[in-house]
């Protein structure tokens, strides 16, 4: 698309040139500054309607408006003579225009102002005449007086009531109505014809029951003149109740009147002939009598009746023809039929004309020495006359004018002179009416103008085609020449053409066509030239539109919209949803170069059009967006087939929202066990929409049905009528009959219930059956409507075998199976007997027993549990928990696993036999040690490089020394990359915890090993590498060599010798306090341990918690044993739980190291109050 901009300083329409019969004529432009600067003879711009009717009651205004240069003056004619305005006071003329003001207020009579008024307009240069106006006063002239004698005629006869309104002008609109004002009731017996007559084409004895009035109504005066009323006596041969005919098949006959044929009321005769004026409307018609009323009905002869334009009225008794013209002229007749027969009248339509323009003469603006013509020419029916008058005089005795030449309809002009300007009229008048047009010759000599503002700019976009337009004016007519870039030729070729009103056209805009454009307009009186410049921009164009999706609800969508356009046009995008502006709400989010919807909705669904456009061009791309939506619900459901245990169920599929029905789900409600409440029935295909069901006996089924489709089901419909199944014995017995004690003396049954399509029948009740097993006793039975029944007085764990029947008024279900359970347990008699223990390592040992007798144990046997506990530690000082542990062992078996012990500790030990009441006796008390294990990972392990040449380490004591510490051990590596250096060693005593290493390599990295150990062995290492250093190149002012390190100097070394000797002093006056029983807050540590113990729980063995808590009073030995307890164990054995030992004992696990989070705590607060502890943390 091509859009080019220049400022219009100039209002109108410019100027054109154009060729008629090779002669040209210039036209001035409607730009009022060179029209108020060029000469022009007068022409007529308003003036009144020729048949001109006024309102007597108001002033009376004659319209006659000119323009011209100079302003024209103006005159009058009434009736042919000169109209002296001046001589009249009551009429004067409007400033600067020739409107007539007739003023009455001062008193005066309208009438005697009629006749026929003509206005002249003149100037220097001629006369223009307006058309002849007759100015009339409208008048509404009162009803004659008359006497209407009392009108009787015998029914079924015709009736014509006479209006004759009186002549008004305008004529009266005229209707019927009663002397009280209420309309008279028209149908096709009755009707009002177009002179005003009312026709009866039969009388009825109803007709009687009002008078009849005439009503004129005149349009000025808004009065209405009601004529004396007709009274009408009908005279009947059956002069009963009008409603005893009413009702009958053949009224007429009933009432004695002759059924009589069709005849014409208006016109008269069977033809008559119209004639008609062009362009107005043609009215026919025909009212016809006879008994019945007849049925009209219009033909056109040799032809069809206009159907776009032919309107029936008055019942099809008027026929309209809207803007006649001469092919309607022609034989037209109207068909009057009863059931008695029918008749036809023919009228001739005839159709003249009033003159009417073909070509109306126009202004005609020449230069000196040009030729030009003016052609009049109008048809009419008969063929009008035509007159010429040159400034309002008859051409004939106009002065000579040897430039000029009438031929006919024709003004020729030759060689026209200064001096030759002048206004023509052309009067082509016949006996139906007149036309009279202004044209004024006008002989102009301008020098050229450029009419278009200076120095346009045009942008277009490339390979376009554009305009640019240099419009100009000129007399004589200016030759118009194109240049480019101040080029010496003139613009012509394939891609440029060039117009004669001025304008220059590129068929296709390239980049080499930009540029400036020089236009040069030339006459013999000067030149005149203007520039316009030319841009070409790149075209705007989406290189990735959106495209059709279709997404769920809910979901998030993109539409994609990347543009490339030229970078010196400002670009506007616009979204649009179905061809409408988007509004962008807060679920959408435009971007550069797309649009995001959030949540997309039901409503999101749609077409979707990116617009993206600059000031000359636009591209736009669409894109479908379809959005899934769950189904509508079903609808219609209906129940047909209705059978004992099926009934059909058919429903109407909603819409499935852009995704197919993949599943219907048929749910049903029944009002007697769980009424409210719906359950699946069946499942359909989504291509059914009906289902034969399976039903059960005795429900009141109600039935609603669910779509599923991919997105997800729709609401339930409606529910169905209810269908309510006979019924019938339960064909099934409840199902989860179990047996089983809640106490030692009594067994508790209990079973699944029947549901509400299993009972099948009112009152539903269960028959429980009962005996001991292997028995020859009868079965006990009880009838219950519950689901549960207690049986009393039971041995303690005998077998019962157990039957429970359904039953309900209808029956009893078939012979239910037997179902063994068992009476309540009691806590068993005895414990395990000869427990062995044997140590397997240092958290494990094994378990053997003598398993117990089944007498003793009244019960089902769940487990053998063994309850444990930590007695004390063999490391001196050290606070143990004393909590108790359990390990069961499942089953009847004779051994088992005891694992996750502490290492090099005390324990005891005691068993039981647990069944499902709980525990039985406890066993006597065994006592083992737990060898000496290797310790954990040191607490922690840290790593400083205080410069380049030295690495500090330090760590602390192990967590879980699990024995005697005996020393640590150390190896290390020098790494650089992938290269690794050879591994040293080094030992320390059980109180070193701090190494300063010297490196020999000051780029490469070092990898550390730290591990303690004790007798048994090394514990777990801890590794850790060097810090990398920040910049090897320039070493950080941290590592630099020539760096002060401040924990070498002297001042520092003493100020930390001082504060650790003030704390070693503070230390041992607290530790002195503290053994002479000072207010040491001991009670509120206790009570903190006392806590803390009870959250040691392991959930991977079933432990049970007895806590013995001992005062943290001990202190760390100077020997390095640690006062924390270890709860390192092998990990979980095959018959402690999630043990990890095979069923003989056998042992597959693996130790791992764990942190006793209590005993941790308990340990750091007795190191806190020994000075030994103080002392070995600062070392």
């Amino acid at each position: 698309m091509v859009m080019q901009q220049y400022l219009l300083t100039y209002t109108g329409v410019v100027f054109a040139l154009y060729l008629h019969h090779i002669i040209r004529a210039i036209e001035v432009p409607l730009d009022p500054n060179i029209q108020n600067e060029l000469p022009q003879p007068p022409t007529i711009t308003k003036q009144s309607v020729k048949d001109y009717i006024v309102d007597p009651r108001d002033n009376i205004f004659i319209d006659c408006e000119a323009k011209g240069n100079p302003i024209p003056t103006f005159s009058w004619t009434r009736n042919g003579k000169f109209f002296n305005v001046a001589k009249d006071p009551k009429v004067s003329m409007q400033r600067r225009s020739g409107t007539l003001v007739i003023d009455f207020r001062g008193g005066g009579r309208p009438e005697d102002y009629e006749g026929e008024y003509q206005c002249s307009a003149r100037n220097e240069y001629g006369t223009a005449l307006s058309s002849k106006i007759l100015l009339q006063v409208s008048r509404s002239p009162l009803w004659p007086k008359e006497h209407l004698d009392l009108v009787e005629i015998d029914e079924g006869s015709p009736l014509t009531l006479k209006c004759n309104p009186p002549p008004g002008l305008p004529p009266p609109v005229v209707f019927w109505m009663s002397s009280s004002m209420e309309p008279i009731h028209q149908d096709k017996r009755v009707s009002q014809g177009q002179n005003g007559d009312l026709y009866f084409s039969n009388v009825m004895l109803q007709d009687a029951q009002t008078d009849y009035s005439c009503n004129a109504r005149f349009h000025f005066t808004h009065t209405i003149q009601q004529k004396n009323p007709y009274t009408l006596k009908i005279q009947t041969k059956n002069p009963h109740n009008e409603t005893s005919f009413r009702n009958h098949t053949d009224m007429y006959s009933a009432r004695g009147v002759m059924e009589t044929t069709p005849s014409f009321m208006y016109p008269y005769g069977t033809s008559s002939n119209q004639i008609v004026l062009r362009g107005v409307d043609l009215l026919l018609e025909c009212i016809a009598s006879g008994v019945p009323a007849p049925d009209i009905m219009w033909h056109k002869k040799g032809g069809e009746l206009p159907t776009d334009k032919t309107k029936l009225e008055n019942f099809n008794k008027a026929l309209r023809i809207t803007n006649v013209s001469e092919e309607d002229s022609g034989e037209y007749f109207c068909l009057a039929s009863n059931k008695m027969g029918s008749i036809r009248h023919t009228i001739s339509v005839r159709v003249k004309a009033a003159p009417y323009w073909l070509d109306e003469p126009q202004n005609l603006i020449l230069a000196p020495a040009e030729d030009g013509r003016l052609v009049c020419r109008a048809n009419g029916n008969p063929k009008p006359t035509i007159q010429w008058l040159v400034n309002g005089e008859p051409i004939e005795s106009a002065p000579p004018n040897p430039s000029r030449e009438v031929a006919g309809d024709t003004i020729v002009f030759r060689d026209t002179q200064i001096g030759s300007s002048a206004v023509y009229q052309c009067n082509a008048s016949n006996e139906h009416g007149y036309l009279l047009a202004n044209a004024f010759v006008s002989v102009l000599d301008v020098p050229p103008r450029i009419l278009a503002p200076r120095n346009q700019l045009i942008k277009v976009i490339q390979y376009n085609r554009t305009r640019l337009d240099c419009p100009f004016f000129g007399s004589p007519i200016p030759t118009l020449r194109w240049f480019k870039n101040g080029q010496g030729s003139a613009l012509d070729g394939e891609n440029y053409q060039r117009h004669e009103n001025g304008s220059l056209e590129i068929n296709m805009a390239r980049k080499e066509d930009q540029g400036i454009y020089t236009c040069v307009a030339t006459n013999i009186l000067g030149k005149a030239e203007n520039q316009v410049r030319l841009e070409i921009k790149d075209p705007t164009r989406i290189v990735r539109g959106p495209e059709d999706l279709i997404v769920k609800r809910g979901s998030l969508v993109r539409l994609d919209c990347r543009i490339k356009h030229d970078s010196t046009l400002k670009l506007t995008v616009t979204w649009l949803k179905d061809d409408t502006p988007l509004y962008i709400g807060n679920r959408m989010k435009k971007e550069d170069d797309g649009l995001i919807i959030y949540g997309v909705a039901e409503k999101d669904q749609g077409d979707y059009t990116c617009v993206a456009s600059t000031e000359l061009d636009k591209d736009s791309a669409k894109a479908f967006l379809t959005v899934l939506e769950r189904p509508e619900r079903p609808r219609d459901l209906e129940l047909t087939d209705l059978a004992e245990r099926s009934v059909r169920l058919t429903w109407i599929p909603g819409d499935d929202n852009n995704s197919p029905i993949t599943d219907y789900v048929v749910q049903f409600e029944e009002d007697k066990f769980q009424p409210g409440l719906w359950h699946n029935h069946s499942r359909y295909p989504g291509s059914v929409n009906s289902a034969v069901l399976r039903l059960s006996p005795y429900v009141n089924y109600q039935f609603r049905v669910i779509a599923v489709n991919e997105v997800g089901s729709s609401l339930p419909s409606l529910p169905s009528e209810r269908y309510h199944t006979i019924g019938a014995s339960p064909e099934i017995n409840p199902t989860g009959v179990q047996g089983a004690g809640t106490q030692k003396n009594n067994m508790e049954i209990t079973w699944t219930p029947l549901n509400a399509t299993q009972a099948y029948g009112p009152n539903l009740r269960y028959i429980v059956k009962w005996r001991q097993r292997e028995s020859r006793e009868s079965w006990s039975n009880e009838t219950v409507r519950t689901t549960r029944h207690v049986v009393w007085n039971t041995p303690i764990y005998v077998p019962y075998e157990i039957k429970v029947q359904a039953e309900n008024d209808f029956g009893r279900a078939p012979e239910p199976d037997v179902i063994i359970g068992y009476s309540g347990e009691d806590y068993p008699k005895a414990p395990p007997t000869d427990i062995r223990l044997k140590v397997i390592n240092s958290t494990a040992i094994s378990l053997q027993w003598s398993r117990v007798y089944p007498d003793t144990i009244q019960g089902q046997l769940k487990e053998y549990r063994a309850y444990f506990w930590r007695e004390s530690s063999l490391l001196k000082n050290l606070w143990v928990s004393k909590k108790r542990q359990s390990v069961g062992f499942v089953g009847d078996r004779p051994r088992g696993i005891v694992s996750r012990l502490f290492p090099y500790s005390n324990y005891k030990l005691e068993m039981v036999v647990v069944n499902g009441r709980g525990d039985g006796p406890r066993s006597e008390i065994k006592e083992f040690t737990t060898p000496e294990g290797v310790p954990s990972v040191p607490r922690y392990f840290r790593i400083r490089q205080p410069n380049l040449e030295t690495i500090t380490l330090e760590w602390g004591h192990p967590e879980h020394p699990n024995g005697i510490i005996t020393g640590y051990n150390l190896r290390y590596q020098a790494f650089n990359g992938t290269k690794t250096g050879r591994t040293l060693v080094e030992t320390f005593s059980p109180n070193q915890t701090r190494f300063t290493l010297q490196r020999t390599d000051p780029i490469s990295r070092y990898r550390f090993f730290l591990r303690a150990r004790t007798q048994v062995g090394d514990g777990e290492s801890i590794v850790e590498e060097s810090p990398a250093p920040l910049n090897e190149a320039t070493p950080t002012p941290a590592y630099t060599k020539n760096h002060v390190d401040i924990a070498t100097q002297g001042w520092f070394i003493g100020l930390m010798c001082a504060i650790a000797l003030l704390v070693l002093i503070l230390l041992i006056v607290c530790f002195i306090k503290r053994s002479r029983g000072g207010k040491y807050p001991v009670r509120e540590k206790v009570e903190v341990l006392d806590h803390e113990d009870h959250k040691v729980d392991d959930p991977s063995f079933d432990y049970s918690d007895e806590d013995n808590k001992e005062p943290p009073g001990s202190h760390t030995s100077l020997d390095g044993t640690i006062k924390q307890e270890s709860d390192d164990s092998l990990v979980d054995y095959g018959e402690g739980g999630e043990g990890q030992f095979n069923e003989d004992g056998s042992f597959i696990g693996q130790y791992t190291v764990k942190k006793d989070k209590e005993e941790t705590e308990g340990n750091e607060s007795s190191e806190a109050t020994s000075p030994v502890n103080a002392i070995y943390s600062l070392a």
